[in-house]
């Protein structure tokens, strides 16, 4: 099913423990990346289009970027049930393996808010060029398993960070991620864990990192 705008597909994503997730896909033509969007905490009201999510979806494709949002396990659309950050990996797998077929042989980029963030650090697809993770509390999924998994791979990590995020702040976020490897974090003046009023400085980031490593 196609909306009014061409360029965005609805889809459906079946999980291989059962669950199908709601997801949208905003393809522009000509796109030299793409991104996958992880939403922040089911439980606290994250949804596919929460803030942030959605400010990348829109923004993300005006520079030819690819992006895929989806709905974690029983959120708004999606069958299943939460599953703490285990089951959503596999949610995370199978909207990794349904934006490569949409848009094959592209460099992917992960980019998860908050619970998408630590969530999505936990996933080690080879497919996965880099992780721009939003404000990760570092703590949604035990510190130790991050630090082991994204902390631990060589492939680069940018963590954005809002200057007063109430979490994690930058120079915590740097002290955490201090051995971990290719990371850097950046800071967003003015800005708390919620981006509000700073979104625009989060897509600018985020668009930066993904076409520094594309170009």
């Amino acid at each position: 099913m196609v909306n009014d705008d061409p360029a965005i597909r609805k889809l459906s994503l079946p999980v291989v423990d059962g669950p199908v997730l709601e997801a949208e896909a905003n393809l522009p033509a000509g796109a030299r990346a793409a991104v996958l969007l992880c939403h922040p905490h089911p439980q606290h009201g994250g949804s596919m289009r929460s803030i942030v999510t959605s400010e990348l979806f829109r923004i993300l494709p005006t520079s030819r970027i690819a992006v895929l949002r989806f709905n974690f396990r029983g959120v708004e659309g999606s069958t299943g049930l939460h599953d703490e950050g285990r089951g959503e990996r596999l949610d995370i797998e199978a909207a990794i393996d349904a934006i490569d077929e949409l848009v094959p042989d592209l460099p992917l980029f992960v980019s998860g808010w908050s619970f998408g963030g630590d969530t999505s650090m936990t996933v080690l697809d080879p497919r996965i060029r880099a992780w721009v993770p939003c404000a990760p509390p570092l703590r949604v999924v035990p510190r130790e398993e991050i630090s082991a998994a994204a902390g631990a791979d060589p492939r680069p990590k940018v963590l954005i960070v809002g200057e007063h995020d109430q979490f994690l702040p930058p120079n915590a976020a740097r002290n955490a991620t201090a051995a971990w490897t290719s990371t850097h974090v950046v800071a967003v003046p003015g800005a708390d864990h919620f981006f509000v009023g700073r979104t625009d400085r989060v897509a600018e980031i985020v668009t930066a990192a993904v076409l520094r490593s594309v170009t």
